[in-house]
């Protein structure tokens, strides 16, 4: 019978065997793990024999006195006592043919019951029925079993039980959904039939306190999502990869930085941290401000983390390297959607920067330009490859933008993705089951060169390059060797911080899941933050020494010119290493327009007043020229004022001193006339 028992719930235990979650899987009743009756406090027996089956120790499973007592009983005395020994009743709890129906028990069953009965006499012994009784019978609604019972209407366990608590109890057996004072009344009866020195007034006090108790709000589980995605069978218990302490820590860190977020509109998050040699989950953070939402799963707008793997991949097959100048000026680009004018964070450019700058400062115009290099099929061919899901659409649906992160992915798979760069581009499954649980990481996939995984990781390493954007002081700057990459959706819906070390892989989402906007919250200043403090707890004690270079990697002092860098040592893969790099163009180059680009389409936001909106025309090697639209001259290029928008197609130029034009473009105005 015992190993039959199963509680309504399953139990996920961590890495060590400690149990982690309890989740409820059975609906119907609310069972704990069996109770063994030496682990039940003295008092329950003695008033549930005293209530039920005072000869319980005499008779064979089937007591005839009582038979005849019970009809004397229900006539003539308040307390009407039934025939039912308990015996019977747990041979009805039993076998749910002999359970009474809407009309009660026939004949029938009630003969099958008698022998029934006797049958379990004859082969357990009385503390084994009385044992099982305990763990089988319904006390009130849901509630079956003393553990259940105890639990949720004293917050104990039933070893704690006193005789108040023990009366109740038994006089809800009689009458599960009687109400408080019926429950009062033959508790308290009972009370007097044991000689029990608890006044009726403190039963009546612990009943009304009981029925009035509401499920007081435990702390919040350490780990519901992770549990749902292991936890199947009622009564079951699986090991997991995860580490309580880790996941406990975690969850805290996360609340603490909702609550001080929460002014800016930021109520959600979650977090996963993988070892990068096993691909096991050491935690699984779905959510730790309340929604019921596990954000490790749910697809977001990845935002700047995708551009390390873009830039790999261009490393990869040697379009660049990490010293390569890459144009950071204004860029439009004519799509299926319209015009798409990519902008980086600081919504300025920088010129030329190297590759090692852009991606450390998550540049955006040098990452498109990048995609564009590299093929927007192919990047998106290796994101699939990665494990990236959640990219169900074709390439050409997300456009130039997928350097950007336009596309959806969830926390897990991204992070997972990256553990491929920490492992020098070598990508595996995440584990959530523990080794012999009958989950196993699939086989390990080269996804990327190991020099091009190498050299991603060393810029998203290095805090001088990231500075250009973020500074020397912030978040990201660990004390030991992390290579690390925010990201920041469009409107601040999302933002990201995942990183890696020597041995972890944290990957970190803050956001809200109703689509709503943060105020001002950017992947360095939401998610950063609880990245570095996981981390941290992660990185105790030990050095977190940088990786050690692949074969096909070599480091070579590199100059620029004209000196858009400073000289520095750069990493290479062998055969593109150079020692000095030159800007294209220079000062032979060509005067022309730069921004708008010929075929461009603006549109007019009807949000904004008209008279607030600019558009800034850029040129390039345009000393001594001037603008000229639709042939009226606007004015130097050195002027900025810009120009008002109107609807219509127009026509720019840029004209030298006697109005002959050196450079054109045409252009269209959307909005409204």
């Amino acid at each position: 019978m015992r190993a039959a028992y199963r509680p309504s719930d399953a139990v996920m235990l961590d890495r060590h065997g400690a149990p982690l979650q309890a989740l409820r899987i059975d609906r119907q009743v609310r069972r704990q793990p069996w109770v063994a009756l030496a682990d039940v406090s003295p008092a329950l027996p003695l008033a549930l024999l005293q209530a039920e089956d005072q000869r319980f120790m005499e008779h064979g499973g089937v007591d005839l006195r009582a038979m005849g007592q019970a009809a004397w009983d229900n006539l003539f005395r308040r307390r009407p006592r039934g025939a039912s020994t308990i015996t019977m009743q747990l041979a009805g709890l039993l076998d749910p043919a002999l359970q009474a129906g809407a009309g009660g028990r026939t004949l029938g069953q009630k003969w099958d019951q008698v022998q029934a009965a006797r049958a379990l006499d004859a082969a357990w012994t009385k503390p084994q029925v009385l044992e099982a009784y305990l763990n089988l019978v319904s006390f009130r609604g849901e509630l079956q079993g003393v553990g259940s019972a105890a639990q949720a209407l004293f917050g104990k366990a039933p070893s704690g039980l006193n005789v108040a608590e023990s009366t109740i109890l038994a006089a809800l057996v009689r009458a599960p959904s009687a109400d408080v004072a019926l429950v009062t009344r033959r508790a308290c009866a009972l009370a007097v039939e044991l000689h029990a020195a608890t006044p009726c007034r403190d039963i009546g006090m612990t009943a009304r306190l009981a029925f009035a108790r509401q499920v007081v709000a435990a702390p919040l589980p350490p780990a519901r999502q992770a549990a749902r995605q292991l936890l199947r069978g009622a009564g079951e218990q699986v090991r997991s990869t995860l580490d309580g302490a880790l996941q406990r820590h975690a969850q805290a860190v996360l609340r603490q930085r909702l609550m001080a977020l929460r002014g800016r509109n930021v109520n959600d998050g979650a977090i996963v941290v993988l070892d990068n040699a096993s691909g096991e989950i050491l935690a699984w953070v779905g959510n730790a401000g309340g929604s019921e939402v596990d954000g490790v799963t749910a697809p977001r707008q990845a935002g700047s983390t995708l551009k390390p793997f873009l830039y790999a991949l261009a490393l990869e097959r040697r379009l660049i390297t990490a010293a390569s100048p890459l144009d950071d000026s204004p860029l439009a680009l004519a799509t299926a959607g319209g015009l798409y004018a990519p902008q980086n964070y600081e919504h300025d450019f920088k010129g030329f920067a190297s590759t090692r700058t852009s991606l450390a400062a998550s540049l955006n115009v040098p990452a498109v330009r990048t995609l564009l290099l590299a093929g927007q099929e192919r990047f998106h061919e290796r994101l699939l490859a990665l494990g990236l899901r959640s990219l169900t659409e074709p390439a050409d649906y997300y456009g130039p933008a997928l350097a950007l992160g336009s596309a959806e992915v969830t926390l897990l798979e991204l992070t997972n993705a990256y553990r491929a760069l920490a492992n020098g581009g070598v990508a595996g499954d995440a584990v959530l089951r523990a080794v012999g649980g009958g989950q196993a990481a699939g086989p390990a996939r080269r996804v990327f060169d190991a020099g091009a995984a190498f050299i991603v990781g060393d810029i998203l390493a290095d805090p001088a390059a990231r500075s250009v954007t973020f500074g020397l002081k912030n978040e990201l700057a660990a004390t030991y060797w992390a290579a690390v990459k925010t990201g920041t959706s469009k409107d601040m819906r999302d933002n990201w911080c995942i990183g890696w070390t020597g041995r972890y892989t944290v990957g970190v989402w803050v956001g809200n899941f109703d689509g709503g906007a943060m105020w001002d919250v950017s992947g360095v200043t939401g998610a950063a933050p609880v990245w570095r403090d996981v981390m941290d707890y992660l990185q105790r004690g030990q050095p977190g020494t940088a990786p050690r270079p692949p074969a096909n990697v070599l480091r070579r002092q590199v100059a620029f010119q004209p000196a858009l860098e400073p000289p520095r040592a750069e990493w290479f893969i062998r055969g593109t290493e150079t020692a000095q790099v030159t800007l294209p163009g220079g000062e032979g180059q060509a005067p022309g327009i730069v921004y708008p680009v010929d075929g461009s389409i603006l549109a007019v936001d009807p949000d904004i007043p008209a008279a607030r909106q600019r558009v800034f025309f850029l040129a390039r090697a345009a000393r001594g020229l001037r603008w000229q639209l639709d042939g009226e001259v606007l004015g130097g290029v050195d002027e900025s004022a810009g120009w008002q928008p109107v609807p219509g197609a127009h026509l720019l130029e840029l004209v030298d001193a006697g109005g002959k034009a050196v450079g054109s473009t045409a252009f269209v105005v959307r909005g409204q006339d």
